[in-house]
């Protein structure tokens, strides 16, 4: 199997779009990627007033966060994730239903074909979709300072290491943050963060591999590092699981027409 080729992030600073690339990456390649900055979606978060029906289920956590920014955040993310994932299963946001797995992570109640993957830093949020397998995000600024030693001892593989000992100095934090990124990224999509032991594996030349540096046949991974919004680095891990999965990715003809139509009408409005 070839790699999995991990869809180019796709900038999108409000709720009206623009989203076609969505529903062609998801169809094309089976993931799609959306960043924008939480600034850029504040607008939509204070003037619309559909914002209780559009968060539904989280409506309670957004009015019981006294902190004015960490509310604003907040819903500036559930809006993306929602009008996300709508773009991409031609359905209303607010016909559907964000609950959160065991550690956070979200998904699409009744829609277990797409999986979600959020992240966000600073001004930037940034969501991951995927309709072959498991995905991962991370985000974090480009210029934030690493400590080289701390991450050489508790996070790099020997392998990984020597690689960054052959790099001329100033082009090691960079490297760094994108390996640090890569983890995150893959240690999302296995559900895993922070208890996968981040020496277990590593990346030589953005493949996957032991920590002697030897490569593991990740045919049905791929890993992507990019730049976004000029001051950011976002990568991503999508999983293909090698299952037939419809191309047309609406959510009428992936789903049964009865189920759909029983979803629909006890949405919360």
């Amino acid at each position: 199997m070839d790699r999995v080729t991990c869809a180019v992030p796709l900038h999108v600073p409000r709720p009206s779009g623009p989203w076609p690339g969505v529903r062609e990456n998801l169809s094309r390649l089976g993931n799609a990627l959306v960043c924008t900055t939480w600034s850029e979606w504040l607008p939509s978060v204070l003037t619309t007033r559909r914002l209780p029906q559009l968060l539904g289920a989280d409506w309670p956590r957004y009015r019981r966060t006294p902190d004015a920014a960490v509310r604003y955040r907040f819903a500036a993310s559930r809006l993306l994730i929602k009008n996300t994932a709508a773009a991409a299963l031609a359905v209303p946001p607010e016909d559907l239903d964000l609950a959160y797995r065991l550690g956070g992570r979200p998904y699409l109640r009744g829609f277990d074909q797409i999986e979600l993957s959020l992240s966000h830093t600073g001004d930037l949020i940034a969501v991951g979709l995927s309709r072959t397998g498991r995905i991962g995000v991370d985000v974090e600024p480009a210029e934030r300072p690493v400590r080289l030693e701390l991450l050489q001892t508790q996070v790099f593989t020997p392998a990984e290491a020597r690689e960054l000992a052959s790099l001329p100095e100033n082009e090691r934090p960079g490297r760094a943050l994108r390996l640090w990124t890569l983890k995150e990224a893959y240690s999302k999509a296995l559900g895993q963060g922070l208890r996968l032991g981040f020496k277990e594996f590593g990346f030589i030349d953005g493949r996957l591999s032991t920590p002697d540096g030897s490569a593991v046949a990740d045919g049905e991974w791929g890993f992507a590092t990019y730049p976004v919004m000029d001051r950011y680095l976002l990568s991503v891990a999508c999983h293909d699981a090698g299952l037939s999965t419809a191309g047309d990715t609406s959510a009428g003809t992936m789903l049964d027409q009865g189920f759909l139509a029983a979803m629909t009408d006890t949405a919360p409005r």
